[in-house]
C-alpha cells in the first residue's frame, strides 16, 4: 500500500511569531531633539557630531578649532543645504553647555521596537538640527509618507492587521523628543502633505518647548561682556546664526519690565547676540503653528527641576530667573493684593519649563531632566503604554522624585556643589557619580544638610563626561551629565 506523500514543514520566520496583545500595527517615526542626530561632512564623509566618546566632546568643546565646521555658511543661510548630512540618532552620550547631557536614543528605539509588529515599522528620523524647523519639517513629511507606504506593503503589516480587533490599515505614530516635537507639528500642518495628519494615529512628545525656552536666549547672550569658559563661548558662536536655535527662543511673555511682562522682540535678540532676521522668521513661523492640533497628542513632561522661565534685559545682557508670570482664565496676569505682578516657580526639566511643554491635558509628568526624558525607564514606560493605546498618566498621588542642580562643567580636582530640591529627608536617598565611558569607576556621594537644603560637595579627578545619578526613596532616578575638563586647561582662553 502506498503511503501518503510526506508534507514538508517549513519553519516560520522570527517575525511570524504570535504577536502580543500590546503589539500595534502602526508605523512609528522617532524624531530626536536638537543636537540629537549625528552629522557628517557630505563631501568627505568625516563625522562632525555625535559619534565620539567622552574624550571627543572634551576636545571638541575646549579646542579653539573644535566644531568650526558646524557653523552655517552663507550658502546654507540662503537655503542651499546638503553640505552636512544627518546619519542617525545619537547612540552614545553627548554634551552641550547649558543643555547639559544628551542621552542616547538607543533605549527609546528599543522600547518602540518592542511594541511594533516588525522592526521595519520603525523609522529613526535623523535631521540637520542646525537648519530651520520648517526645512526639516518638509523632509520629515516626505520621509513619513514613504515610511507609511513601505510598511503597509510589508508582509508583517497584514499579519499585524489581522491580529487587531479593528483590522484597520496602519497609521503613523510620531515619538518626538525636544525640538523633534516642533518638527513633527510643522510636518503635520497643511501645506506639505494634506493627508498626513489624517493618516496619523497619534503624537507623543517628550519635553518639547512648544512656547520656546529662555535657555535659548541665555545661549545667544553668553560671552557678551563677561569672561566665560570657552565651551560656552563656542556654543554662542555656533548658535548666533543657527536658525534651529532661534526657533527655540521663548515665544511667550518672558521679558520682565517694570511691573509688567512682554515678549522678546527680534530687535532685542540682535542686541543680545543673535540675529533679528532669524528671530523674526522664528516668530512668524510659531505664529503660523499655533492653530495646528496634533492628532491624539500625549506629552511626557519633566518637572521638579529648577528651570529658567523669565528674563530681564539690561544693556544687552540677559539675566534669567527660575520663575515667571502666570495668567488667569480670562488671560490677565495674576497679581497680588497690592496689584503687583506675581511670579511662580513652575519648574520643568531644567531646560524647558513645564507650561511650555504641557500643551495637552493628556500629559505624563515625571521628575526628569531634559536630556534623559527619552532615555529613563519611567519615561519609556509611558511611551510604551501610549503606543499600546493606553493612557499613561504617570505615578499616582502627585509629584515625586527631586530636582538636581549641578554645574554643566567642572575642573578636574576642584570641588563643586550638587544641590537637591524637593526633598525634605535623607531617608532612602542615594547619590553617585560615574564616568560615562566606564561605569565601573562610580563614586558614591553622601548628601547631607547644607545651606538650608540637601546637597554635597563633589570632586572628580579625571577629565571626561561624568553622570550624576540621584535615586529617591520612591524609586525615581534623576541624572545630569557634567563635562569635567583637565585641571591645566585655561577655559577662559580666547577663541
Amino acid at each position: 500500500m502506498d503511503r501518503p506523500p510526506r508534507r514538508t514543514r517549513i519553519p516560520q520566520a522570527a517575525d511570524a511569531q504570535p504577536f502580543s496583545d500590546r503589539t500595534t500595527q502602526d508605523a512609528v517615526v522617532v524624531v530626536p531633539g536638537i543636537m540629537g542626530s549625528t552629522l557628517k561632512d557630505g563631501a568627505t564623509g568625516r563625522h562632525l557630531w555625535g559619534l565620539g566618546g567622552a574624550s571627543w566632546y572634551v576636545k571638541a568643546w575646549t579646542h579653539p578649532q573644535g566644531l568650526r565646521e558646524l557653523h552655517l555658511t552663507e550658502d546654507e543661510l540662503e537655503g542651499k543645504t546638503g553640505r552636512i548630512q544627518a546619519t542617525g540618532l545619537l547612540a552614545s552620550t553627548a554634551w552641550t553647555p547649558y543643555l547639559r547631557g544628551h542621552e542616547p536614543y538607543t533605549a527609546l528605539l528599543g522600547r518602540v521596537r518592542k511594541c511594533v509588529a516588525h522592526e521595519a515599522a520603525v523609522l529613526p528620523f535623523a535631521y540637520d538640527w542646525r537648519l530651520p524647523v520648517a526645512v526639516n519639517a518638509r523632509i520629515l513629511a516626505d520621509a513619513a509618507r514613504r515610511h507609511l507606504s513601505a510598511w503597509r506593503n510589508h508582509e508583517a503589516h497584514d499579519r499585524a492587521r489581522r491580529h487587531r480587533v479593528d483590522e484597520r490599515p496602519a497609521r503613523l505614530v510620531f515619538v518626538a523628543h525636544s525640538m523633534g516635537g516642533l518638527v513633527t507639528r510643522a510636518a503635520l500642518a497643511h501645506g506639505y502633505d494634506s493627508d498626513l495628519a489624517a493618516d496619523t494615529r497619534g503624537v507623543i512628545t517628550l519635553g518639547t518647548p512648544f512656547s520656546g525656552a529662555v535657555a535659548a536666549a541665555v545661549i545667544l547672550n553668553t560671552g557678551r561682556g563677561t569672561p566665560v569658559p570657552l565651551p560656552r563661548r563656542k556654543l554662542r558662536s555656533l548658535c548666533a546664526t543657527m536658525p534651529g536655535l532661534h526657533d527655540l527662543l521663548p515665544q511667550y511673555r518672558s521679558v520682565r519690565e517694570n511691573d509688567g511682562i512682554r515678549p522678546l522682540t527680534p530687535e532685542e535678540v540682535a542686541t543680545i547676540g543673535g540675529s533679528a532676521e532669524l528671530a523674526r522668521a522664528a516668530r512668524d513661523f510659531h505664529a503660523g503653528q499655533r492653530h495646528v492640533e496634533l492628532p491624539d497628542h500625549r506629552s511626557v513632561v519633566g518637572i521638579n527641576q529648577p528651570t529658567w522661565q523669565s528674563l530681564t534685559l539690561r544693556d544687552g545682557q540677559v539675566e534669567a530667573f527660575p520663575d515667571g508670570a502666570r495668567q488667569n482664565s480670562d488671560g490677565t496676569f495674576i497679581r497680588d493684593r497690592h496689584d503687583r505682578l506675581r511670579y511662580f516657580a513652575v519648574q520643568g526639566d531644567g531646560t524647558v519649563y513645564k507650561e511650555s511643554a504641557e500643551i495637552t491635558a493628556a500629559a505624563t509628568t515625571l521628575p526628569l531632566q531634559h536630556g534623559s526624558l527619552a532615555a529613563e525607564d519611567t519615561a519609556l514606560d509611558a511611551v510604551e503604554e501610549i503606543l499600546a493605546r493606553d493612557t499613561h498618566l504617570g505615578p499616582p498621588q502627585g509629584q515625586f522624585g527631586c530636582g538636581i542642580t549641578a554645574p554643566d562643567m567642572a575642573e578636574a580636582g576642584r570641588a563643586w556643589t550638587l544641590s537637591l530640591s524637593g526633598v525634605d529627608s535623607l531617608a532612602g536617598l542615594t547619590c553617585r557619580i560615574q564616568d560615562v565611558d566606564d561605569p565601573t569607576t562610580g563614586q558614591e556621594l553622601h548628601p547631607g544638610w547644607m545651606d538650608g537644603g540637601i546637597g554635597t560637595r563633589v570632586t572628580v579627578d579625571s577629565p571626561g563626561l561624568h553622570r550624576v545619578e540621584v535615586r529617591t526613596r520612591d524609586g525615581f532616578r534623576i541624572t545630569q551629565v557634567v563635562l569635567v575638563t583637565d585641571s591645566g586647561l585655561r577655559l577662559e582662553e580666547a577663541m
